[in-house]
């Protein structure tokens, strides 16, 4: 999640769990409406939203934050304390580390990065999403993504990968290599929170960082 250490569980707490996941398939009969909103309209949904249980306990909606027209998007869990109190994604102490991750590459929030979640409320107690909660939040990230346009996702952590990918496997296993996400590179690597609970992760995270820069160089230059 966007929390900060204090707040977000480890990685490894819930490793083993079945992981809700995004579909491309929905049986949502307003998918179709949310596909051909724009941005003011799709923030307007958002934050009106009682899709599912997760808006009894909210303070606000987190949307997402950043370039609209981004070529990198980082997607992570969901809402912590921080974020939920503030509206915005990721400012705990994760999303200082997030913020230091962008700059050892060059990358600066809200300069050519859009950074969402998963989903938009945050889960009591920050827990992982329930398969229902992730599901009513599917075609709004869906739309910002087709929105974006983004030339690469980086899925941060378990959660998000499984939802992305629509896969059980580990972080371990899915990271080191590109995948596809509906014709959009996707890369894997660990959740920030996570790497505050687990330092010597971090050498795995800047390698998956190294790989994302020169992915992205390769990426501009068959647009070019």
């Amino acid at each position: 999640m966007g929390a900060g250490a204090a707040d977000a569980p480890p990685e490894e707490a819930w490793a083993g769990a079945s992981v809700p996941m995004i579909s491309t398939e929905s049986s949502d009969p307003h998918s179709s409406e949310v596909a051909a909103m724009d941005w003011p309209t799709l923030k307007d949904a958002v934050r009106a939203c009682r899709a599912c249980a997760l808006h009894v306990e909210r303070t606000q909606t987190v949307f997402g934050v950043g370039d609209e027209q981004a070529d990198w998007l980082f997607i992570g869990e969901g809402p912590g304390a921080e974020e939920d109190a503030r509206g915005e994604p990721f400012v705990g102490q994760a999303g200082r580390l997030l913020d230091n991750m962008l700059a050892a590459i060059g990358l600066r929030r809200g300069n050519d990065v859009y950074i969402a979640n998963i989903v938009k409320c945050r889960p009591p107690g920050n827990r992982v999403p329930e398969p229902t909660e992730a599901s009513a939040c599917r075609a709004f990230l869906a739309r910002q993504i087709a929105l974006i346009q983004p030339k690469l996702i980086i899925a941060l952590g378990k959660t998000a990968a499984s939802n992305l990918l629509e896969t059980e496997a580990s972080i371990a296993g899915l990271r080191g290599r590109t995948h596809d996400f509906e014709g959009v590179p996707l890369l894997v690597t660990y959740h920030p929170a996570y790497l505050l609970r687990n330092l010597p992760d971090k050498a795995k995270a800047w390698e998956d960082l190294c790989m994302a820069r020169e992915l992205m160089v390769k990426l501009k230059g068959v647009q070019a």
